[in-house]
């Protein structure tokens, strides 16, 4: 427990940026066509990963007496905060077909969660035209 905290310390909160730098990595690969189709599908699946279960974002789980939901910070577009009702509200959501319009709603709620939901669809994008051959003009 000791060295999580020295370490979280030392990077000074920014270890839970490394999503950024695979962005900028998968960027840089498909400017760099020497790059190979296989380390844009690795870089894209680190994006969307990171997106998913570790971006910084709001909760924005339901919450009585909030039209908005909940303003704690959460990790990823599918985890919600540190409360544990919250944790695995948004992920649920995605499961009971109802409530998949609110869900999807939530994406584009605020500015962080719409430029980690347009980072994720696009190393999404990228991974799927990485792995179909033929597809980028060159």
């Amino acid at each position: 427990m000791a060295t999580s905290g020295a370490s979280r310390k030392h990077f000074g909160g920014l270890g839970q940026w490394w999503g950024v730098l695979a962005g900028a990595l998968l960027i840089a690969a498909w400017v760099n066509s020497a790059a190979g189709p296989a380390v844009v599908v690795i870089l894209s699946a680190l994006v969307l990963l990171w997106c998913f279960f570790q971006a910084p974002v709001t909760c924005g789980a339901a919450v009585r007496g909030r039209v908005d939901g909940c303003r704690n910070n959460a990790s990823g577009l599918l985890l919600g905060c540190h409360i544990r009702q919250h944790r695995w509200q948004k992920l649920k959501m995605l499961i009971v077909r109802r409530q998949v319009r609110a869900f999807c709603s939530g994406l584009f709620s605020d500015g962080k969660a719409a430029i980690v939901t347009l980072a994720g669809a696009g190393s999404f994008v990228s991974g799927l035209v990485a792995l179909v051959p033929g597809v980028v003009v060159q």
